[in-house]
């Protein structure tokens, strides 16, 4: 690059700002450092290297900024009076950044540090700058050394401090003096420091995003989950692969860490693989690892130290041997600040932190990540659990408890075998051996296991050698019940029910159990000959017809009716079986106002039976029912009731479906959005439990998605539906194109228009076999706008005209097209302004005309139409003008005029060449133009007052630039006299009907014209 002139380094100057962050924009402005320094060009050699420094600041090479600074300051002492106001400023406000960053470099001399913080002071206080910013890096410089006592005395001297120009920014220091509390261990000092930051008051180039991932434990500790939680969300958005930001990346890990999420801290420590090994700014990369060697030791800790990998270098490493290698480098970094410090400071902070406990054993985050594996083992050192009542409790109150649970079918019975099958010497009482061996077998019926009916078998023989036929008769049951789920015959299948019911029907007539066995056999055999009866009937029904038949459903209904009769007083829990059955049945006949009250019965029964957790799935059911029907207050009212008598249920999937129901009436219902966040967040939280993330955990995280845009929290609503977007598109393709939507709005809301762009044309390309054109026209267009936004032009151009086409084969969106149309016009002005394009998009401006035109022709008053029109001149008028300015710019003519178009482009856009000679305009060429302007926006003008008061201030800039233009003709007069006639028009409306400030900017704007032509 050294033989590059003055003018190519000012250009490449310009490009390299604008580059990504990070090594290579370092390294290109080290060569144009180098490059200016050889054109000989003082000026531009000092602009070079305030590039240079910048572009440390913002990586992870921020140390490096020392010798460019340097060197810039050489320039300064050797000629002062060369550095203008703004370069000295600059010059002042990066000795801030390069004091930190030798406090930041051990190998600088204490010694050293101290002079440059001592030169600092000395300048500022001859530039005549408070000590604000000096006090700040004093006490950066005291902190990391240990002084207390010297670094609280900074902090009150900085905080008293005038601020002034070398101020750190509002954010900037909101975030230093909140880090000083939280690192003195008070939480709560802390976060309250902190809160304009958090709360969108203060913010700048890198904040909030520092704070957010530093007020994470704080919260934490302090019990603030929920906020911590938002803060993770949205601040991890932030900071992802930003290189610069690499410690609260670390930030982030450790709190996933210490909060239950290691396998969302996996996952983010996966995306930031390549950003281990060894960096120039050390402490980012010790505070980097810090946060990792939390998550590494915590897997190792639950027994995965050996099963996971993570790249490093270009090899896999396991969580035990990468947390060796960073242990041991962030040490090592640590003890080079320590012998350059005098103090084991940096050292003790270190080991505290990657010592640190676990916070929390769960605190859902609503994202899906990735399941880790099931531990091959667990280390000694792993914490155990807290003891519960059931390990502490006598061992004979234990078996009675888990008998009791099991009678009254208590969802806590099998957390309680288990634990009595963990007592030592557990078997050796023969009934209770019996009862461990029917808790097993009924777990492996319930998991459709082929030994269950072999285990039952077995159960039943123990029992009977017992004596306790009330037991047995039960194994009866389940065999019949586990033969009617593995297909068994309809003959074996009778006779194993009829057995069973001879079973229940032989116990002693005192048996307090025989009536409930009895009840029971018969509720098996009416499902099971339900189940015959249709098999046989869809037999008979093979190459026949059979219209109106229900199957035998008439029957089963009465069967049922009548068992609930004859037992609903007595066994009210079963009858409640019963009732939800036939609420089933009336669904499925499509009677659902009788399946709601059948549902409803069913819950009073389990509820008078003292046996709420029954009461829980016709709950849910009815929930659901009852929204169909519009019933939204009672499907409330099920959904809440639904909640509240889960608290004993311990199946993971009931809790999921309880809460992702009631968090679907909410958000049905068009209320209590927080509420319904919190229900969708838990429900993604069990479903996850219940391995079923891809499916109710999916649909669990598309609702919270929902609740938190709904509620202003875009960031976290797009992470949240980003992480489960691939489960999502397996859920049919009308969801999938729904969810690629809502991701592109949110994105787009997040400006990230390339992002939204991607998913508007996924969406696009979902539909394009769809019948109807007008979704993908849709989604084309509004990928366009995206595309366009994000200076995409030729794809921007594709996708507008392939909306066009659609728009125009479903010939009922004229107004899409004139969009359209007027997006491609100034599309093609981006690039240049020369005659050939300003002739396209004129024809482009004039085929929307036309497409309104029609519009008006069958219906002259049509609003919406002739809002567009007086628009779209408007708009053509801009175009024109950019034409002129274009000429103006090339002749060095002064340029007037203003406006912008429909998104796609805008007058003040820049051109990548100038126009030539061959492309000036003449005299009379300019003149033209500018008549025609005059002309078109007075059209529209006159149009929008047509249309009445609510268009006054896009009437307002249509008179404006007649205005300056008419100014440019060299009548000022004329303009004066348009703008004086509709300010008086609209002195003359009723108060409140146009804004205060359109009649004085008018008046102001007649005054100039009449001004600068005088």
């Amino acid at each position: 690059m050294s033989t590059m002139t003055a003018e190519e380094i000012r250009r490449a100057l310009h490009e390299n700002q604008c580059l990504p962050n990070g090594t290579a924009r370092s390294a290109q402005a080290e060569a144009l450092a180098n490059a200016a320094e050889a054109c000989g060009d003082s000026g531009l050699f000092r602009q070079a290297l305030l590039n240079q420094i910048d572009a440390y600041e913002y990586s992870s090479e921020r140390t490096r900024m020392v010798i460019p600074f340097a060197r810039l300051l050489q320039e300064y002492d050797r000629d002062p009076g060369g550095f203008d106001g703004s370069q000295a400023h600059a010059l002042f406000w990066r000795f801030k950044w390069v004091s930190g960053q030798l406090v930041s470099s051990p190998e600088i001399p204490l010694s050293s540090v101290t002079g440059w913080l001592e030169d600092m002071e000395r300048r500022y206080r001859l530039a005549g700058y408070s000590e604000r910013a000096v006090r700040q890096s004093e006490f950066y410089l005291a902190d990391a050394t240990g002084d207390d006592e010297r670094a609280e005395r900074a902090v009150l001297r900085w905080q008293a401090a005038d601020r002034d120009p070398m101020s750190d920014c509002h954010a900037c220091e909101t975030n230093s003096q909140g880090w000083f509390w939280a690192s003195r261990g008070d939480d709560a000092k802390a976060v309250d420091i902190w809160e304009p930051v958090l709360a969108g008051k203060q913010s700048c180039l890198e904040e909030p995003h520092r704070v957010l991932a530093r007020s994470l434990l704080p919260l934490v500790r302090l019990g603030r989950g929920a906020e911590a939680r938002a803060h993770h969300l949205r601040g991890y958005r932030m900071a992802r692969g930003n290189e610069s930001l690499l410690r609260s990346i670390g930030e982030h890990i450790e709190f996933c860490a210490l909060t239950g999420n290691e396998a969302r801290g996996l996952e983010i420590l996966a995306e930031h693989a390549a950003r281990l090994g060894p960096l120039v700014d050390v402490e980012a990369q010790m505070q980097f690892y810090g946060g990792i060697l939390v998550l590494l030791r915590r897997l190792g800790e639950l027994g995965h130290g050996a099963d996971l990998s993570v790249s490093y270098e270009g090899a896999a490493r396991t969580a035990d041997e990468l947390h060796g290698i960073l242990r041991e480098d962030a040490l090592a970094i640590a003890r080079r600040f320590d012998e350059r410090n005098g103090t084991t400071r940096v050292s003790d902070r270190l080991a505290e932190r990657i010592g640190r406990a676990p916070l929390l054993d769960a605190l859902p985050l609503g994202v899906r990540s990735p399941a880790l594996p099931p531990a091959a083992s667990v280390s000694a050192s792993a914490p155990s659990s807290a003891p519960s009542s059931a390990s502490t409790e006598g061992f004979a109150e234990l078996v009675e408890r888990a008998r009791a649970a099991r009678e009254l079918g208590h969802p806590g019975a099998d957390a309680l075998w288990a634990g009595v099958a963990a007592r030592p010497g557990a078997g050796t009482d023969p009934l209770v051996a019996a009862d461990l061996a029917d808790h097993r077998a009924l777990t492996a019926a319930r998991a459709g296991a082929p030994e269950a009916a072999e285990l039952l078998a077995g159960v039943r023989e123990g029992y009977r050698e017992l004596g306790r036929a009330e037991r047995a008769a039960l194994a009866e049951l389940r065999l019949a019940t586990v033969a009617a789920q593995s297909g068994t015959g309809a003959g074996e299948l009778r006779k194993l029910i009829s057995v069973a019911l001879r079973a229940a029907e032989a116990l002693d007539a005192d048996e307090p159990l025989r009536t409930r066995r009895i009840a029971y056999a018969e509720l098996i055999s009416i499902r099971v000959e339900s189940y015959l009866r249709s098999l046989e009937a869809a037999g008979d029904a093979h190459g026949h017809e059979h219209g109106g038949q229900d199957h035998g459903h008439g029957e089963l209904a009465a069967e049922l009716r009548a068992f609930v009769a004859a037992y609903g007083p007595a066994l009210p829990d079963v009858a409640a079986e019963a009732e939800e059955m036939l609420g089933r049945l009336a669904l499925s006949e499509g009677d659902p106002e009788r399946a709601v009250a059948l549902l409803a019965a069913c819950a009073d029964r389990a509820l008078a039976s003292d046996r709420p957790w029954l009461a829980v799935d016709p709950l849910v059911l009815r929930a659901g029912v009852l929204l169909s029907l519009d019933r939204a207050e009672d499907a409330r009212e099920a959904a809440r009731a639904a909640l509240a008598h889960a608290s004993e249920v311990t199946d993971p999937e009931t809790q999921g479906v309880v809460r992702l129901t009631l968090a679907d009436v909410l958000v049905r219902r068009g209320e209590a959005d927080a509420e319904a966040a919190g229900h969708a967040l838990e429900a993604a939280h069990w479903f996850d439990q219940a391995g079923l993330s891809a499916d109710g955990g999916a649909q669990a995280r598309l609702l919270l998605a929902r609740c938190h845009a709904r509620e202003g929290r875009t960031a976290e609503a797009a992470e949240v539906l980003q992480s489960t977007l691939p489960d999502l598109l397996e859920h049919g393709e009308g969801q999938a194109v729904s969810v690629r939507e809502f991701l592109g709005d949110l994105l787009r809301d997040l400006r990230d228009p390339r992002g939204a762009a991607e998913q508007y044309l996924l969406a696009a390309e979902a539909t394009k076999d769809w019948e109807d054109p007008r979704p993908q026209a849709h989604f084309a267009q509004a990928a366009a706008d995206r595309l366009s936004e994000a200076q995409l032009v030729p794809e921007a151009v594709a996708a507008y005209e392939r909306a066009l086409d659609l728009h125009r084969r479903s010939r009922d969106a004229p107004f899409a097209e004139v969009r359209i149309l007027r997006s491609l016009a100034w599309l093609g002005l981006r690039e240049e302004v020369s005659n050939a394009v300003v002739a396209r998009a004129r024809a482009r401006m004039e085929e929307a005309v036309e497409v309104l035109s029609a519009v008006l022709a069958e219906d002259p008053e049509a609003t919406e139409a002739r809002v567009e029109l007086a628009e779209t001149w408007n708009q053509l008028a801009q175009v024109l003008d950019r034409r002129v300015s274009a000429h103006e710019e090339d002749t060095g003519e002064e340029e007037d005029g203003d406006g912008s178009g429909d998104g796609a482009g805008d007058t003040a856009s820049g051109r990548a060449e100038p126009l030539g000679a061959a492309e000036l305009l003449g005299a009379a060429e300019l003149e033209a133009l500018r008549l025609e302007e005059v002309r078109l926006w007075e059209r529209a003008a006159a149009l929008y007052a047509e249309l009445g008061p609510a268009h006054l201030e896009a009437r307002y800039h249509c008179v404006n630039n007649a205005a300056w233009t008419q100014h440019e003709l060299g009548r000022p007069e004329a303009g004066a006299a348009l703008l004086d006639a509709l300010a008086a028009e609209v002195r003359a409306l009723p108060e409140g009907t146009a804004p205060k400030w359109l009649t004085e900017q008018a008046e102001r704007t007649r005054d100039n014209l009449l001004r600068i032509s005088s």
